[in-house]
């Protein structure tokens, strides 16, 4: 199948598990995830009605930025911080901030371009080891520092990756427990947070996480096919 007909039946599914959590279709975002697809096979996407890519690599972004139409772009890999004045000025989205350090970085990066960044709080509901992203109980306090310390970064929610088990729905807990933390902060008196995105769900649960109040989903493989790894990741 092409690029369209398998992004016509990832909206399809989205679109379906929306209503089936008593939303618009409107309401939960697709972020198409280009690692290691060519500027080409992102336009096609683009011309198919993609409006925003998401890369795990800021050399990637740097590699295709130019070569790609117009499209909003989301850093949704881990991001060192000698990395962050590349792409500072490029993305529209941090989704995986996990320290104050690293957030420290983007704020000063952010001041020296004139802007606010907007980040999501990277959660780790399931302690995985081989995961990034704080523990459920320690990002109340990093939500705290963040937005006490860094006035050019504007925390918009949080994001997680599940752990990948054989039956999606086995997701559900670590997926809810980052909803609640997501909930707590929907209205802050203070003013210095301003959520509004939960990126959670992937090619294979994207649907059980959006049942569980994801309205942001990051989508790869079932829109572009198995990557091709043609070469060593940068």
């Amino acid at each position: 199948m092409s690029i369209r007909e398998n992004l016509a039946g990832i909206v399809r599914r989205k679109d379906e598990a929306a209503a089936r959590s008593g939303r618009q279709p409107e309401d939960v975002l697709l972020v198409a995830v280009t690692k290691l697809h060519t500027p080409a096979e992102i336009n096609e996407a683009i011309d198919a009605g993609v409006t925003d890519v998401g890369e795990n690599k800021v050399q990637e972004i740097l590699d295709k930025y130019d070569k790609v139409k117009p499209v909003r772009w989301h850093l949704i890999g881990h991001l060192q911080t000698n990395k962050v004045k590349y792409i500072i000025d490029k993305v529209d989205l941090i989704h995986s901030v996990d320290s104050l350090h690293l957030a420290k970085e983007i704020d000063k990066r952010a001041a020296q371009h004139g802007k606010v960044m907007d980040i999501l709080v990277q959660v780790n509901s399931a302690d995985e080891e081989s995961k990034f992203g704080v523990s459920s109980e320690e990002a109340e306090q990093l939500i705290a520092d963040i937005a006490e310390q860094c006035p050019n970064v504007r925390i918009r929610g949080l994001m997680c990756i599940a752990p990948f088990l054989e039956d999606p729905n086995d997701c559900r807990p670590y997926f809810a427990e980052v909803k609640a933390i997501f909930d707590r902060h929907i209205e802050d008196p203070t003013g210095k947070t301003d959520f509004k995105y939960l990126s959670m769900g992937m090619s294979g649960d994207f649907e059980v996480a959006i049942e569980e109040g994801s309205n942001v989903i990051r989508v790869g493989t079932a829109i572009f096919g198995t990557r091709n790894y043609r070469s060593e990741e940068k």
